[in-house]
Parts: structure tokens; C-alpha cells; sequence
């Protein structure tokens, strides 16, 4: 495996000024990566929502660049971020699956990342929100310093919740350690068996300000069922509705604290994944419901953002990018009208199925780019990208030589509004269940499996093969298998090979 080097110049980020002094090299972009959770293109006015407004992603869009073909690697989250931090398709590590709260880092600490390449480049470099790839060795005393963390794989500073918001333990944690316990009241977590005599949304439902629908029915933190059991730790456990201004806080101080070097930060967007739970100033504002008021919430967030890089006179040498997960989600757990609210419509239009579905939503996201003066605004591409390849691309940007056993392809151009060349292939999916893309033509193999999940999603499992041309059936819901079965020979012969797996 390769070391990184930095190369003595990177034609696409460090530009030579002549002055009195001779020839002097202008600072490195900084570089902001957004990651939503489960948000879907049909969320995004600017994207043809009908029922939100989204005035902050829409200033994205209309100060920079809109891709409009753009896929995270996963259906879900853990294999979407594990691939973006690492540059490498999910199935290539069988544990790279939605984890539970307590899990292991997922990412080796020798293994290359986004985050150590950039800190390796000069960068100051932060993760600051959701996480959701595991943290520590073994079993986790949350009580002490938890080691491997995300410091351990390149960042220098750390603030993220170790999961999801609807899983244990519902705690920050700083650098490794969890800020504000009381030793005398120490926090215990399970993901087999509850503590003696706490209670959980099974034996004390009087207790919950929020019905479950499926699933999320363990301890009970803030009135809100979750799933896993927890004890203890209650001085430190975080509020949820205050949970975006915690973020953004984190976010604008450790860019007041950087503006003087170049920096990467990595910023998890908790929303709009459940339990949805906007602060008191966004409850009801949206007319759809929790889900809806937690997307303007997320949208506000970007917005503050924007607007504390313009007034500290750092937008012109920063690059923000902004995506999602993976495809989004109405009913994933607890009973808050989202279904009901949406109806006939899904936050996935104009593509089929969602988050957990081998169709195109599950993986089809919204992806924008703003760099003020360096890239086109309002600008638009029809490439295929995909967010792994933001590994390369920034090794591009920042001068950097990565492995070459990396799936992270060098698309720095079409993420900066330069070139419309895309990638002609991407695999999509993680363990057990992938699909296929070449340019227009999306496969999905035959699997087992129910057609629908519990959120009510279309899940793409099918007896047969699918075979869908998206540039004249955007929905996929034509099967064209039968009628070109030389490319569905031609694509199967590809998967097979990129991936080592015999598809028949």
C-alpha cells in the first residue's frame, strides 16, 4: 500500500502570486463536507418539492453547483459513510452494516482516510455531528477515555453522537470522552439485555411523549422510546431538541478557531432521521409534520452556515459540499404522521423506492457544491458521481498520491463545475445485496426477500433480473431485462468481476 506524499504542487488548489518577496504559494481551499440524514431529493424545493421550502439548500443551488446524478455507495448509512470516509466500497468489509450503539470502530487505524490524507496535506481537521462508525475496542466503559475514536483515523478534534439519535447511549462525545458524567452515576449500555428495574417502553408506556411504530422500544431518554438499553449517565445525556445548536456551535467555533490555516471539516447532520424532534422554534412550521419541520431545521442549519463564511471572509477559499446519507425515509420507527402527512407522494419523487432499496432512491441524493468565484453559480451537471470518490478528488485538490487498491476514482473536475465526465460504472449496495449502474442502465441481480419493508419501501428484491434506462424511465418502472438480455450479459459479467462474486 502507497503512502501519501505531498506533491510540491497541485495545480487545481495552490496558485503562485508574484510579489515584491518573489513568487509566494496561496493557501489550500478549505473543505466542508455536509452529510444530511436521510434526506431525499423530493425534500428540496429547488429540486421540485412541492409541500417544503428550503431556502438554505436552495443557496446552495443557486450559488453553486447542482449534480443531479449523484449517489451515495449504500441504501443506509453506516456502509454510505464508511465509503466516503474510506474511499473504498462498502461490501469490501463485511461488517460495514448499520451498527448498533455500542459497536467497534469499523475503521482500522492503519487504514488510509479522507481525514488523514487531509491532515496529512496541512489541514486542520474536525468531525463534528452523527458519526455512526463505531467507536473503542471491545467492550466500551463510556465512563473513560474511549480509544480507537475518530481522532484515531485523522481528526483532530471530535464532537459527534457515537450512533443515531434513536439508539443508546444518548450521550455527546468529545475527543473520546463522554463530557458531563458524574462518576457517582456512571453509564452502563446493552444491546442484549436491559438493567434490573429501568424502565423501557414495553413495561412503563405512560412515560413516552412518543409512540413507537416498530422496533424503538427499549430505554426511554427524554420520554422517547430507542432502541438499546442504557443506565445511568443522566447528567451528561444530550436534549434533542437543542441538539442542531450544539452541532452548529461545535461547527462555527472550530472554524473561528482554524480560519487561519486551511481546514477539512466533516459535519453529520443529525436530521430528518427519528426520532424527529426540531427545536420549539421549527415545531409546526413546515405543515408536514415533524419530519418536515426537522428538514427546515437541517435547512437552517446550512444557511447559518453560509452566512458565517461570508461574514468572517472565508467563503472565496472554502468548499462546501453538501449530500445526503443515503435516500430518504417516512416510517423508520415511530409513530409521527410522516406517512400520513406525505400521502401518495414520497420525499424519494422523482425516483423509486427510498432508504434500505436497491431502486434508485435508496442511493439517489441531492449533491451540491459552492466555492464563491470559483465555481459557475447556478451551474448544473448530469454526471454520474458518487460520494467515494470525494477521496480522490480532494487528494487531487490538495496534491496528494493515494493507494491504488482505493474504488475512490479522481472526478475533481465534475465536482468543481469544470467537466461533465462522470464515472461510467458504480456499484451500489453493501453486503449480500448490490445493484449495478453503466452510464443510463441500472441492474438489480435477483434476490430473496419481501418486496416491501416495514417503512413500506420498495425494496427492489425481484425473482428475476431488473434491468432500467433511467435517462427514459426515471421512475424504473419498466423492466427491460427481457427485451436486452446481451446487457444484462454485458453488466453481469461486470459485476461479477469488479467484484469477485458469480452472478448467474
Amino acid at each position: 500500500m502507497k503512502k501519501y506524499r505531498l506533491l510540491p504542487l497541485a495545480a487545481t488548489a495552490v496558485a503562485a502570486a508574484t510579489g515584491c518577496g518573489g513568487q509566494e504559494r496561496e493557501r489550500q481551499p478549505n473543505v466542508i463536507i455536509i452529510l444530511a440524514d436521510d434526506l431525499g431529493c423530493g425534500d428540496v424545493s429547488c429540486l421540485g418539492s412541492t409541500v417544503l421550502n428550503t431556502p438554505g439548500l436552495d443557496r446552495m443551488c443557486r450559488e453553486g453547483l447542482n449534480l443531479t446524478d449523484a449517489h451515495s455507495a449504500a441504501p443506509t448509512s453506516t456502509p454510505s459513510r464508511y465509503s466516503l470516509m474510506t474511499g473504498q466500497y462498502p461490501w469490501r468489509n463485511r461488517d460495514a452494516e448499520i451498527l448498533p450503539g455500542d459497536a467497534n470502530l469499523l475503521i482500522r487505524e492503519d487504514q488510509p482516510t479522507l481525514a488523514r490524507m487531509m491532515k496529512e496535506a496541512g489541514y486542520g481537521t474536525a468531525a463534528i455531528g452523527k458519526w455512526h462508525l463505531g467507536l473503542g475496542k471491545g467492550k466500551i466503559d463510556w465512563n473513560k477515555e474511549i480509544t480507537p475514536n475518530p481522532n484515531s483515523i485523522g481528526f483532530d478534534y471530535s464532537y459527534i453522537i457515537a450512533a443515531t439519535v434513536d439508539r443508546v447511549p444518548t450521550v455527546y462525545v468529545e475527543n473520546g470522552i463522554v463530557p458531563g458524567l458524574d462518576p457517582e452515576d456512571p453509564l452502563h449500555v446493552s444491546y442484549t439485555e436491559n438493567f434490573p428495574g429501568e424502565p423501557t417502553a414495553l413495561t412503563n408506556p405512560e412515560m413516552l411523549k412518543m409512540k413507537w411504530s416498530d422496533g424503538h422500544n427499549c430505554s426511554i431518554v427524554n420520554g422517547i422510546p430507542r432502541i438499546g438499553y442504557q443506565k445511568g449517565g443522566k447528567s451528561a445525556y444530550w436534549d434533542d431538541e437543542t441538539m442542531a445548536d450544539v452541532f452548529l456551535e461545535k461547527v462555527k467555533a472550530f472554524i473561528g478557531e482554524n480560519r487561519d490555516r486551511p481546514f477539512f471539516l466533516y459535519y453529520g447532520l443529525h436530521e430528518p432521521h427519528v426520532p424527529r424532534t426540531p427545536h420549539p422554534r421549527f415545531a409546526g412550521t413546515s405543515g408536514m409534520g415533524p419530519r418536515g419541520d426537522a428538514v427546515l431545521e437541517a435547512d437552517w442549519c446550512v444557511n447559518e452556515l453560509l452566512d458565517y463564511l461570508d461574514d468572517t471572509g472565508l467563503s472565496e477559499n472554502t468548499i462546501v459540499i453538501f449530500t445526503s446519507d443515503n435516500g430518504p425515509v417516512l416510517d423508520d420507527g415511530y409513530a409521527d404522521g410522516a406517512a400520513e402527512k406525505w400521502g401518495e407522494l414520497t420525499p424519494a419523487l422523482p425516483y423509486r423506492g427510498g432508504k434500505y432499496s436497491l431502486y434508485d432512491g435508496g442511493t439517489h441524493v441531492p449533491f451540491f457544491v459552492r466555492w464563491t468565484g470559483h465555481i459557475s453559480p447556478g451551474s448544473t451537471s448530469d454526471a454520474l458521481v458518487c460520494q467515494m470518490d470525494l477521496f480522490a478528488s480532494l487528494a487531487a485538490l490538495t496534491g496528494q498520491v493515494i493507494p491504488d487498491n482505493l474504488d475512490s476514482r479522481n472526478t475533481l473536475d465534475t465536482f468543481l463545475g469544470k467537466s461533465d465526465e462522470g464515472r461510467d460504472g458504480l456499484v451500489l449496495g453493501s453486503n449480500g445485496r448490490l445493484s449495478y449502474r453503466l452510464g443510463d442502465w441500472h441492474l438489480i441481480p435477483p434476490y430473496e426477500g419481501p418486496k416491501r419493508n416495514t417503512p413500506n419501501i420498495e425494496l427492489g428484491n425481484s425473482c428475476t433480473w431488473s434491468l432500467y434506462l433511467q435517462s427514459e424511465d426515471i421512475h424504473e418502472d419498466v423492466n427491460l431485462a427481457g427485451k436486452y438480455p446481451d446487457k444484462v450479459r454485458e453488466m453481469r459479467d461486470s459485476l461479477s468481476r469488479i467484484t469477485g462474486e458469480c452472478y448467474r
